[in-house]
């Protein structure tokens, strides 16, 4: 019946199709975020029946749900990266022409780790705010619906109250709780006081954290029992359209939306047509987007608890208690080059990575060894630092680094220069040790990152002896990281070339055993593409520079973010 049924419907497709006057076929493959999948089907369909066509040219769509992660994966598989977090995409699941992912933070994370990763369009189709949700119980406890509340306010509960307990889908596969990270850090703000702040909340969010949205939602109280609410789940953050689709199902305990000030990253699902598209293909692809502009679309869009791009809704939206008419507008995407490749609310791709480097850091288990350059050079001052020296923003750095990384990291300190120990240019000060036992040897080697006022910079050699010890003692299941700051070019006419370093690497490089070499470059005075040719035997890893030194903090949590060429 099932076939049957198929075989009935592309046939009355097709004469429909033929009725309209066009000829041939054009098949325009999208992928769609599950829940703006329907809404675009329906949409899609409604348009082929009534004879879609481009230049004469007959148009089928096939519209396929798919989770966004599982999508990013897929392309970042296709240009031959990964996303931190997200792993391999299933064979199955095939690069469309057009993608709706939920976020336009999806595109942004892919650009920055594909070059070649360049989308066209990127404007958004639909709109969700992110939202905290709370059993209505416990929304009623800090005054909603009558009172408004905000990030700062939210993060004073979440530090001192002892009955929050709160949750977040993983910011690495999630863009709600991305979003929800991202207005946490903005209400800490910034300073040593809001970094302790800072890790404090990203840790207890770490505790009840779930890879799917699904499956964090599922965390909510199932019962009006006084117990199950005090012990499930009191706060996350999640899309408005959760919560509508949640209440829908009448559940015991309803959940609260609270719109927090200021407003975070919303979900703006944008249309963003795939590289490499075809000429055709892409015609069909703009003209199907002029078909998700309509007032059926909208409407389609409300059926799934969406909204329109301009934050309007159209008819039977369920809108929930205390929930604005109309939320801000966004007209932006990813890629339209008047937000400068920005996400719906401005914010950049290095935003992004800070964010996730500070989970990544939290979650994720890992083993670094972290070489500090002390040669004469890092006694500079920097200006942007108070006069500070670019070996005290880096200890600073280091410092920070270290009460980010979870228990379950080891982590070793070397530092290099030329001749630390007898002729060699690197001294090992703390070697690679559990974060759970050695901690505070680790914290008081930091203070060790002293200029050697005549060294040079013995770059090479360092890299090579640190590349092989932490191959040598590489573990399973673990990140295994070189991350090595320097301010300068390799000075050291004792050592190796960089021709005999490149070789010696090329020859370590094991797949099976990986081993992820970040350079983080300090300063103007760092040579770029030297960096880049002696990371690009180790096929994992990359340079990030810091010209500003008193950025190094948020260099080094954009290099933690990114996991390309990482197993």
């Amino acid at each position: 019946m099932a076939v049957v049924v198929v075989l009935a419907g592309a046939y009355l497709g097709y004469q429909q199709l033929s009725d309209s006057g066009c000829t041939g076929s054009i098949r325009l493959t999208v992928a769609a975020a599950t829940e703006i999948a329907p809404a675009v089907e329906q949409t899609a369909q409604g348009w082929i029946q009534h004879g879609a066509n481009v230049n004469g040219t007959c148009v089928a769509v096939t519209v396929n749900p798919v989770s966004s992660a599982t999508m990013a994966a897929a392309v970042a598989g296709e240009h031959k990266v990964f996303l931190n977090g997200l792993g391999t995409a299933p064979e199955s699941v095939k690069v469309p022409d057009v993608w709706i992912p939920d976020s336009s933070t999806w595109l942004l994370r892919l650009k920055q780790e594909a070059p070649g990763f360049v989308p066209t369009d990127g404007k958004p189709v639909a709109q969700s705010p992110v939202v905290v949700a709370m059993p209505q119980p416990v929304a009623e406890q800090l005054g909603w619906p009558n009172k408004k509340l905000s990030w700062k306010d939210l993060l004073g509960q979440l530090t001192t109250s002892t009955q929050l307990r709160p949750g977040v889908a993983d910011p690495t596969r999630d863009a709600t709780g991305l979003s929800g990270l991202l207005a946490l850090g903005q209400a800490a703000g910034t300073g040593p006081q809001a970094q302790s702040v800072k890790v404090g909340v990203l840790k207890a969010l770490a505790q009840s954290s779930s890879a799917l949205r699904d499956d964090l939602l599922q965390k909510f109280p199932h019962s009006a029992d006084a117990n199950d609410i005090a012990t499930s789940l009191s706060a996350a953050p999640v899309s408005e359209g959760d919560v509508i689709n949640y209440n829908a199902q009448k559940p015991p305990v309803p959940l609260a939306a609270l719109y927090l000030d200021p407003s975070p990253l919303p979900l703006d699902y944008p249309y963003a047509i795939l590289p490499e598209v075809e000429l055709q293909k892409s015609a069909a692809a703009t003209a199907l987007h002029q078909q998700l502009n309509s007032a059926t679309f909208k409407n389609a869009l409300a059926a799934a608890g969406l909204r329109a791009p301009d934050g309007s809704v159209g008819s039977g939206f369920s809108l929930p208690t205390s929930a604005p008419e109309a939320s801000p507008s966004i007209s932006a995407g990813a890629d339209d080059k008047s937000a400068g490749g920005a996400a719906a609310s401005g914010l950049d791709a290095s935003t992004l990575s800070q964010a996730l480097g500070s989970w990544a850091a939290i979650t994720l288990p890992g083993r670094a060894l972290a070489v500090f350059d002390v040669s004469g050079s890092m006694l500079k001052p920097v200006p942007t630092a108070g006069g500070a020296t670019r070996a005290a923003v880096t200890q600073a750095a280091a410092r920070g680094g270290l009460d980010l990384f979870d228990d379950r990291w080891a982590v070793g300190v070397w530092l290099f220069s030329t001749d630390m120990d007898g002729k060699k240019p690197y001294k090992q000060i703390a070697p690679i040790s559990p974060l759970s036992s050695a901690r505070s040897a680790l914290e008081a080697s930091i203070a060790q990152i002293v200029p050697k006022k005549n060294g040079n910079t013995g770059l090479y050699d360092t890299l090579l002896a640190a590349y092989q010890t932490v191959q040598n003692s590489w573990v399973p299941g673990k990140v295994n990281s070189v991350i090595l700051f320097t301010d300068g070019v390799n000075e050291n006419d004792e050592g190796i070339s960089q021709a005999t370093l490149v070789a010696r690497l090329k020859q370590l490089n094991d797949p099976k055993r990986p081993v992820r070499v970040v350079i983080i470059g300090i300063g103007p005075e760092v040579n770029q593409k030297e960096l880049e040719t002696i990371v690009k035997p180790t096929a994992a890893g990359g340079v990030f520079i810091a010209p500003d030194p008193a950025k190094i903090g948020d260099i080094f949590l954009e290099a933690i973010a990114t996991r390309t060429g990482a197993n």
